[in-house]
This record gives C-alpha cells, structure tokens and sequence, in this order.
C-alpha cells in the first residue's frame, strides 16, 4: 500500500507541474480578452440577438481592436508623424509638468523593452556583500553628470514580480553576463528556476 500511494503522490505532482502552468496562462489570456472586452464594450454596438435577446457578443472583439488601433497608430507615425512634429509635441508636453512626468515614465519604461534603442540589453552580474553575486541590467554607463565616473546604474528585477530595484554599483563590481537580455529576465523573473 505504501508504494501504490508514493506511486499516486509522484502522479499527483506530475500532474501539477503539467497542469497548473497550462491553466493560469489559459487563465490570464482569457482573463486579458474579456477585461479590455468589458472595458471598451464593442460588443454592444453589434446589436441584439433575435433570439435570446441578449447582446451579440464575439469574444476577443476588442483586444482585436485595440491591437488595431495601436498598428494604425504605428503606421501614422512611421510614415506621416516628421520630426519638427515630434519636437513640437514634446515641448508642449514639457509645459505641463504632471501629464509630462507621466507620459514620460510610461514612454522611457515601454521603450526599455520594446524600443529601438531597449535599455534591458545589457545583463550583468554584479558581486554584492557578503560575497554573493545578484544578475541584473547595466541601464546606464556614465554617471560622470552625477559627479560619480566610476559608478554605473543597475537594475536589479524582483523574482515572480516585474517590480525591481535601482542601484548605484562601481564598475569594477559588475561582470558582463554570456546570455541574452530576455534569458536573463526570464531567469531572475522565475525565481532562478528557468533554464537557459
């Protein structure tokens, strides 16, 4: 009896492994599809089901949307948007101070990950006290503006969180990493459980 339930236990735990990361990713796309569904509410403009009276509603319709919307946009500004244009927005944006902040934190973190110029590109591996070593990504190389040349930036992601910290570290502290940027996000993110 002892080895049938050692025997179904291990089942149980494959069982998990496989099923629980299947499930919650099922889970979070489903969960993203019909908030923004609910938050732009396109479903109502398709009218009334005949029959049972109900909205007619087609799942997805307005993340298909807002996927639309944001290809528009990128065309318009690849092909219409000049630069003295792009000048012109920013320096109004800049007159206002709170809308200007948060336009721009947005901008500078959107474009840490998917810009032309990505600022997570540079995984490091920084010696920190007591002798242990923490991964993280060199944002910013000369610090000589703050009166600090042989210090860089550093930021350091929580595990199981997109959350992170930023640190001030002398150069001679960090040591480049042979992998990708998203290994070494993907690494730090699961807790140092993924493979590379």
């Amino acid at each position: 009896m002892n080895r049938i339930g050692k025997a179904i236990l291990n089942y149980l735990i494959k069982g998990l492994l496989i099923v629980v990361p299947i499930a919650l990713s099922i889970f979070i796309v489903v969960w993203a599809v019909t908030t923004v569904d609910s938050w732009l509410n396109v479903n109502n403009i398709l009218g009334v089901n005949p029959i049972t009276g109900a909205n007619r509603n087609i799942p997805g319709l307005g993340l298909g949307l807002v996927i639309f919307i944001i290809l528009i946009a990128g065309i318009f500004v690849t092909n219409f948007v000049t630069e003295p244009m792009y000048n012109w927005f920013q320096r109004t944006l800049s007159k206002l101070p709170l809308l200007n902040f948060i336009f721009s934190s947005i901008k500078d973190l959107t474009e840490a990950f998917v810009g032309d110029e990505k600022k997570f590109n540079n995984p490091v591996l920084v010696e920190v006290e007591g002798g242990m070593k923490r991964i993280g990504f060199l944002t910013q190389n000369d610090l000589s503006k703050l009166n600090l040349p042989g210090d860089v930036i550093v930021y350091f992601p929580f595990s199981y969180s997109f959350a992170g910290q930023v640190y001030i570290v002398s150069k001679e502290k960090i040591k480049p990493l042979k992998m990708t940027a998203a290994d070494a996000m993907k690494l730090v993110v699961s807790g140092g459980v993924s493979h590379f």
